[in-house]
């Protein structure tokens, strides 16, 4: 919603000065202009993107329309879900919590949990991160080097999106210049038709290079710092899953590991320690700190 009050702001402060100013707005619709910019820029996105890049960049704009990426509601429902495994872990063993990893979907504890369940990335960061201590194939000391392998990994794949649509912004300019030069090119061309209609298409022309500056600062790249801010909220809530799962293979009690990984939740969106704990106690297992 933010995202889409800007570009309203961008567009209304950009037609109406334009009007205000004495400008016909059927002016600045020129479609061959359109076709040449848009055209070329989707162009440049396929060169340099396989496939599955096309795919995150769609959906990584789709989750900047959203005000908040990751709601709070997420951060307080991983927090309970951590705190629920690892109190079973604690009383059973971390053999205990093996079929929850394994299958969480059948899983008792993970079906409550349909914000995290229901995103296979999430899911797989926790399974992938506790299995390797379930099965006795790593020692808790080892698992931080691991886990930050894959932390660090993750971040590189959110970035990518970011690359392209920088690469996009910063290239519409001279895109615009492309469609404005055809554009003169035209004009030349019918030259002999008299002034008037020289510079219809002299005005066009121009439209090319407007739709350039315009489309990279005043969308492209602003929905490119806004994936990238949006990017530093959902790498958090990993960063929540790899605090609490190191705490607690380092020997913290399940309240503790809660607590370190709560403090990996940026201030904004963080609940305080008290909120917390009562939140734990109301899960049916709160003797268990």
């Amino acid at each position: 919603m933010i995202l889409t009050i800007g570009y309203l702001i961008v567009l209304g402060a950009t037609l109406g000065g334009f009007m205000m100013a004495g400008g016909k707005l059927g002016l600045l619709f020129p479609i061959a202009e359109y076709v040449i910019l848009i055209g070329i820029a989707l162009g440049l996105m396929v060169i340099a993107s396989p496939l599955s890049l096309l795919k995150n960049i769609a959906k990584k704009t789709k989750l900047a329309f959203r005000n908040q990426v990751v709601p709070t509601s997420d951060y307080t429902d991983m927090l309970k879900l951590l705190y629920e495994l690892f109190t079973k872990a604690r009383r059973g063993g971390l053999i205990a919590i093996e079929d929850d990893v394994i299958a969480p979907k059948d899983s008792p504890i993970f079906s409550k949990y349909p914000s995290f369940l229901n995103d296979h990335e999430r899911v797989e960061f926790l399974t992938n991160s506790l299995k390797p201590i379930i099965d006795g194939r790593l020692k808790p000391e080892q698992l931080g080097s691991m886990l930050q392998g894959d932390y660090d990994a993750k971040e590189e794949d959110f970035v990518q999106p970011v690359h392209i649509l920088n690469l996009v912004g910063d290239s519409l300019p001279g895109i615009g210049i492309v469609a404005a030069v055809m554009g003169i090119i035209n004009t030349m061309a019918a030259i002999s038709m008299g002034p008037e209609k020289v510079g219809q298409k002299v005005a066009s022309a121009l439209v090319g290079t407007f739709l350039g500056v315009l489309g990279a600062y005043g969308f492209i790249n602003p929905l490119a710092a806004r994936i990238k801010l949006n990017n530093v909220y959902e790498m958090q809530y990993y960063a929540v899953i790899m605090k609490g799962i190191l705490g607690f293979t380092g020997g913290m009690a399940p309240i503790m590991a809660i607590e370190a990984a709560r403090r990996a939740i940026d201030p904004a969106f963080q609940p305080s320690a008290e909120s917390v704990e009562e939140m734990v106690k109301n899960l049916g297992s709160g003797s268990e700190k």
